[in-house]
């Protein structure tokens, strides 16, 4: 996989990508991968890996390697030594031979040719590892190796550390990682073989980092009932609320909010009270829009604002009941005791 990178607010966000085969056969990508939480789940580990105590350990265990090539050195300087020995030994008996004794004189002869042979074998073999560096480390060395595990976490944490050398670090310390999406789990080879299994966590989508918080969704929603967006923004300042960037509000954000929540709009909620447009409003009362506008003006209608340009809706209020008309009463039905009385007394006045 091939790593690329994305600036956002001046930083840069890894990506791995495999694409090998996309750019040979102009086929879709295989995978990406977001590689923020991986890069930092290897940092850690690094950064673990770098203690006072593994470096000691580290440097014992180098010290072991040395101590048994020290030890390869004497046996190949006895197996010189006795090699010599044999080749003396050889050259005697070859030197005390009678002249005239000539077929012993050959064996012995071959006999020391051959010891020559080993004593020239076994002296390269034990020059050759001479000339080898030494494995182990001198006090000088391992007082300059010692501190780095002071340095390392505080050089790799270093906001101001570049990447290339993050890499460059990295790459002392391992050969390679194995990732697989599927189970988030790595696996970092370290060099000299020893393996670490990891796994990393998913960073949070940008759409959850930022999202603006429910209290603040719930609070424009109640607002809404009563103010626009433009003085929804101003009271949400006011309490101290910000966006899911940590901006303060206008209208235009409250508006974002919103359309991102599918909350009913000031307009459609005056609607649902009976609120009527202007137009409307002119036609149930019988007058021009001009008309309706003055009297909203003047205080005879209330206006009800649902943009910040501003615009109206029209509350018209409810008609007065209607007076029934005053009907004129018989003589009887305004004096009902005359009417228990016989007809003859009421035209006599009896």
């Amino acid at each position: 996989m091939t790593v690329r990178y994305q600036h956002r607010k001046r930083r840069q966000y890894p990506y791995y990508t495999c694409i090998r085969e996309g750019i040979e056969t102009a086929s879709a990508k295989c995978q990406s991968i977001s590689g923020a939480a991986i890069d930092q789940a290897v940092g850690e580990l690094l950064v673990e890996l770098m203690t006072p105590v593994t470096l000691e350990v580290a440097l014992q265990v180098q010290d072991e390697p040395a101590a048994r090539a020290g030890e390869a050195d004497l046996w190949r300087s006895q197996q010189a030594q006795r090699a010599r020995e044999e080749a003396d030994l050889a050259r005697q008996r070859f030197m005390q031979t009678h002249p005239d004794n000539r077929m012993v004189a050959d064996v012995l002869e071959a006999e020391w040719n051959a010891k020559l042979r080993a004593l020239d074998e076994a002296q390269r073999e034990f020059d050759r590892s001479r000339a080898e560096p030494g494995q182990g480390l001198d006090d000088e060395q391992r007082q300059r190796i010692l501190p780095l595990a002071n340095d390392f976490p505080r050089l790799w944490n270093d906001p101001g550390t570049p990447h290339r050398e993050r890499k460059r670090m990295a790459r002392l310390l391992i050969d390679d990682v194995t990732l697989t999406k599927a189970t988030r789990s790595l696996g970092v080879r370290l060099r000299g073989g020893a393996t670490r299994p990891l796994t990393w966590v998913p960073e949070r989508h940008v759409s959850e980092v930022y999202r603006t918080s429910d209290e603040v969704v719930a609070e424009v929603d109640r607002l809404l009932n009563d103010h626009t967006d433009g003085a929804i923004a101003d009271i949400l300042n006011e309490r101290g609320y910000r966006s899911g960037y940590g901006r303060a509000f206008n209208a235009m954000l409250v508006k974002v909010v919103r359309d991102n929540y599918a909350l009913k709009s000031r307009y459609d909620r005056l609607r649902d009270r009976g609120m009527l447009t202007v137009h409307d409003a002119a036609a149930r009362l019988g007058v021009t829009s001009d008309t309706v506008h003055r009297w909203r003006k003047a205080g005879l209608l209330r206006g009800h604002a649902y943009n910040d340009r501003p615009d109206y809706l029209i509350e018209i209020p409810d008609p007065p009941p209607t007076k029934q008309p005053r009907r004129k009463l018989s003589k009887r039905r305004r004096f009902p005791e005359l009417a228990r009385q016989p007809d003859n007394e009421v035209q006599h006045g009896v």
